[in-house]
């Protein structure tokens, strides 16, 4: 059996040797345990780092991709050199690597496909306490998405079965994170989670540029979440809201109308027939994008078959 351990990097030259130095050659039930670095056009000499420090295999894009980009390349990557299990991990040494074994033991006893590893979100000094919560609230969305019970969904550590990286798929240009765990959860895939422990701060986080941004990408990536996964019930609520409050606008014109002040409620009456409309539109829109999402069901099946051909 063989073990790829995969980093996304991008301009890590300085904490990269220190994660390295934590990583295992060996681990117990693989014959072979080898390092993949994805340098994401960084602009530094990350990649000689790498080398220096004894990475197996490089794969540097010319350009900066984004982290959802990287986490898919790697996994392809991991695919093509024959890895039977994947780890992956962060090149700020943010995970605690002594906690590998214990991330791929329910893989190994044939309990999981895929193991995240939670941190303990509370205890970690250097998060706001908005990041705290937003994290929190982000485990708590993907959870009832997803139908799983993984309480650190944002959570990068985690280990993955050769077959279960073919089945995911990142649609998200922001984070893999949350994505994939939907995924897994939705193609019953046997996900589950173990306590890890993290290490001191090295540098701020590159997801992380503000508190403000962070919640603006995070608020988006949730609603896209619905949307991608939960098209039909997505649009249909909003399409009821909309034509429900249509309805009693046109209802409060009726109702003048009959007293004799109908006239001057026309506004009323404009702005009913309007949510009317987008509210009977939105309903259809439910339709079409729960049959968009029948085919897309469709397309991974068929790339999934591809891949294991290849």
């Amino acid at each position: 059996m063989k073990l790829i351990i995969q980093i996304p990097c991008y301009n890590e030259a300085e904490t990269l040797p220190i994660a390295l130095r934590e990583l295992p050659k060996k681990v117990e039930g693989f014959d072979k345990v080898e390092w993949l670095i994805i340098n994401d056009g960084s602009t530094d000499n990350t990649v000689e780092v790498a080398q220096k420090n004894g990475v197996d295999h490089v794969i540097s894009f010319k350009k900066n991709r984004g982290l959802a980009e990287v986490f898919k390349a790697g996994l392809d990557a991991c695919i093509h050199l024959g890895a039977d299990v994947i780890v992956n991990t962060d090149a700020d040494n943010q995970y605690d690597a002594r906690d590998i074994p214990k991330l791929l033991q329910p893989i190994l006893e044939g309990k999981a496909d895929i193991v995240i590893g939670a941190r303990p979100i509370s205890q970690i000094q250097h998060f706001s306490l908005i990041k705290k919560i937003l994290q929190k609230f982000g485990s708590y969305v993907v959870r009832n998405v997803s139908k799983t019970d993984i309480p650190d969904a944002p959570s990068g550590f985690r280990a993955l079965t050769r077959d279960a990286a073919m089945k995911l798929n990142v649609f998200n240009n922001y984070t893999y994170t949350l994505e994939t765990i939907i995924q897994a959860g939705r193609k019953n895939m046997a996900i589950t989670w173990v306590d890890i422990n993290v290490n001191e701060d090295l540098r701020p986080s590159r997801l992380v540029k503000s508190i403000l941004s962070y919640i603006q990408k995070s608020l988006i990536t949730i609603v896209r979440i619905f949307m991608i996964y939960e098209p039909f019930t997505f649009f249909m609520r909003i399409g009821l809201i909309t034509f429900i409050t249509g309805l009693l606008i046109g209802l409060r014109y009726i109702y003048y109308m009959f007293t004799g002040e109908g006239s001057g409620h026309v506004q009323s009456l404009i702005l009913s027939s309007i949510l009317l409309v987008i509210g009977f539109q939105t309903m259809i829109t439910a339709f079409i994008a729960d049959l968009l999402s029948a085919n897309r069901k469709l397309l991974e099946d068929i790339q999934y078959r591809i891949k294991k051909k290849e």
